[in-house]
């Protein structure tokens, strides 16, 4: 995860080099959050042990043949997004395409054995930048009902700087899942935040 956010600063520093906003979804979103290297370690040795069955070539092999094999890929993305005519052919290929190139299956194991990365609600009192948190009302990763979902339910009222949409009948991806309900929040929210 640290890794990811340390690209996002080096594009920021070479390229953008300016005042950005960053845009992310679940994992993403973190990644745009952090502020320090610092990791949440589970020490539960069931974890260990599926990380070292993960880490063994062979048996993630396996696992990840079958994980991008079309069918499933779009199982999985229609078990996640609230709009289900989002769920096209192409998205399917979108996903897939990358899990075909070199280097795929060892970015597949360092992502499931990987260190969790940091928790969202020990990471955001470090934030003190504007925060729009778009959440779809049918997430099944983290329902609103959930323990993450219930602590950004209740954080606008803890903290100014942190709006909070819901976004009815979207799943885990609203940007893609329903745009014209992200556009129709986001838009606004960045006018406010750029009128400063």
């Amino acid at each position: 995860m640290e890794d990811w956010a340390q690209l996002i600063l080096d594009f920021l520093d070479e390229i953008v080099q300016q005042p950005a906003v960053l845009v992310g979804n679940s994992v993403g979103s973190l990644a745009c959050a952090i502020v320090d290297d610092w990791r949440i370690k589970l020490l539960l040795p069931l974890l260990w042990f599926f990380d070292f069955l993960l880490k063994q070539r062979g048996i993630a092999s396996v696992i990840f043949e079958r994980v991008k094999q079309r069918d499933n890929l779009k199982d999985i993305l229609l078990s996640v997004y609230g709009n289900k005519a989002s769920v096209d052919d192409e998205l399917v290929e979108i996903i897939r395409e990358p899990a075909n190139d070199e280097g795929a299956l060892d970015a597949f194991i360092s992502i499931v054995t990987g260190p969790p990365g940091p928790n969202p609600v020990q990471l955001m009192p470090t934030v003190s930048m504007p925060v729009l948190v778009l959440w779809g009302d049918q997430d099944p990763f983290t329902p609103l009902d959930g323990p993450v979902g219930k602590y950004f339910s209740a954080l606008p009222s803890n903290a100014p700087n942190v709006s909070l949409s819901i976004l009815p009948g979207v799943g885990h991806c609203p940007h893609d899942d329903r745009p014209d309900l992200v556009h129709e929040k986001l838009l606004p929210w960045l006018d406010c935040i750029f009128s400063f």
